[in-house]
């Protein structure tokens, strides 16, 4: 296959970015996009050119830091991540615009790379689990709900690529946030810090800039793990009932 690919480039966070056209061929239809943006930095390189900066890891869809939008699409027009994202979704001849995330709390460092350190420090407002200490606990001894138990699995998937925050118009993260916060809600091991994490969390999101949430669907639409779009209003619900609680 032979491409015409439209990349961002950027030296730095300070920087004025813009658009640079390159042409690559003899790309192979099982290649996965990095792959083909490795064959796209290989030719650079070997031009005395600078190669395109990235953001890449365990390219197994696992860790979600292959994070770019493709044609105006989070991670590109399949549903996975970037990394899981093979060159038969294209057509020979093609021209692929690759931008990164687009979103203030999100800055660019180089090129394709952004800084989602944002992402970390939500979690970490969160604070602790508490946890009793001494032997391992009996298997069977704090039971948990199979509803509950795939609520909490199905939350826990997140990956925290960012796609929902490139894909919102507002850049909202409110479906990171409530994934994170869902999938200990229902569970007894987070329940002693159930109505702080919940207020920290949201409080954390809002002190970084993201924008407001008005449920337009696209962050669940554009996430590769499939956080269903309810767990906002799940959230949302933890929100009041924890407001209410500490009124109290």
């Amino acid at each position: 296959m032979k491409l015409t690919l439209r990349v961002w480039r950027q030296h730095n966070a300070d920087a004025t970015g813009a658009m640079a056209t390159y042409e690559v061929d003899g790309i192979s239809r099982d290649m996965s996009f990095l792959e083909m943006l490795d064959t796209l930095n290989e030719e650079l390189i070997l031009k005395g050119d600078e190669p395109v900066a990235f953001d890449h890891d365990c390219r197994e869809g696992i860790c979600g830091a292959c994070s770019l939008v493709i044609n105006g699409d989070a991670h590109g027009p399949e549903r996975t991540t970037t990394c899981q994202l093979h060159m038969r979704s294209f057509k020979d001849g093609d021209t692929i615009d690759v931008e990164p995330w687009r979103a203030s709390a999100f800055p660019v460092v180089k090129d394709l790379v952004v800084d989602r350190s944002a992402f970390d420090r939500i979690i970490q407002a969160g604070g602790y689990i508490s946890a009793p200490t001494g032997s391992a606990p009996e298997a069977h001894a704090t039971p948990v709900p199979k509803p509950d138990a795939d609520f909490a699995f199905e939350h826990a998937e997140c990956i925290g690529c960012g796609a929902c925050v490139a894909a919102c118009p507002n850049g909202s993260a409110m479906l990171f946030t409530s994934a994170k916060i869902n999938h200990l809600s229902v569970l007894p091991q987070g329940a002693p810090e159930r109505e702080t994490r919940v207020l920290d969390m949201v409080a954390a999101m809002d002190e970084e800039g993201f924008g407001g949430c008005t449920l337009t669907g696209e962050c669940a639409t554009a996430c590769p793990k499939g956080i269903p779009l309810p767990s906002i209003a799940a959230m949302n619900k933890e929100w009041l009932r924890a407001t209410r609680k500490v009124r109290r």
